[in-house]
């Protein structure tokens, strides 16, 4: 009996030993062994384990070329998969690390274009539309000259016509229950707008879901 508790344990030992050769060789790579585990991560569909690699690549080597390339790469990856928030995450890092002019405009692009396409839910993302036409708009007036501006106006007008058809869905709803001065105060918000209702036709789909797939 003791010699079998004996043996069980050495085995215990040996597997535990293993694992921590196996833990350790997990650190102190250097960042092209990194890079290319977070290539073959992305290609295999595994994007926590990439995002987990990128974060040990970024401590272990904060001055690698390859950041600029691995973050990049992140970014549509997580773009591709509509991981919309974890794209803005890294095309943000990107900024904050490396971009200048052209690469700046860029990345600033893909942070609008992020948000807007992680826009599903009229109803519940009000904030984040509003949020989106703000940073739009401040866009637009950054890079006067930029070649993304057609489409920063193309999400404005998308934004603008989804929230006065959220404001005419809401105003019908009070229209049907008989609060008439309440469905005056959501029509009344689409007054000051050039775009009108009897404009836009009604989408079978979400009116956000077409652009820029």
């Amino acid at each position: 009996m003791i010699k079998k508790i004996l043996l069980v344990a050495f085995v215990l030992a040996i597997f535990n030993g293993c694992t921590t050769i196996t833990t350790k060789s997990e650190f102190n790579k250097t960042a092209l062994s990194w890079y290319i585990k977070i290539t073959d991560s992305i290609t295999s569909k595994e994007l926590d384990k990439a995002d987990e690699y990128y974060l040990s690549m970024r401590s272990e080597h904060t001055k690698s070329k390859l950041l600029k390339t691995t973050i990049m790469i992140l970014a549509h990856a997580h773009m591709d998969a509509e991981e919309y928030l974890m794209a803005n995450y890294y095309f943000t890092e990107y900024n904050k690390r490396f971009a200048v002019g052209e690469r700046r405009e860029y990345a600033e692009f893909m942070k609008l274009k992020a948000a807007f396409l992680s826009i599903k839910d009229t109803n519940k993302d009000q904030k984040l539309m509003m949020d989106t036409i703000t940073n739009a708009n401040k866009f637009l007036y950054t890079y006067q000259y930029s070649k993304y501006s057609p489409l920063v106006n193309t999400i404005i007008t998308r934004l603008k016509m989804s929230q006065i058809l959220l404001n005419e869905n809401v105003a019908s709803l009070y229209d049907r229950i008989g609060k008439k001065e309440a469905a005056k105060k959501y029509r009344a918000k689409n007054n000051s707008s050039p775009i009108k209702v009897s404009d836009i036709s009604k989408p079978d789909v979400n009116i956000l879901a077409s652009i820029m797939k």
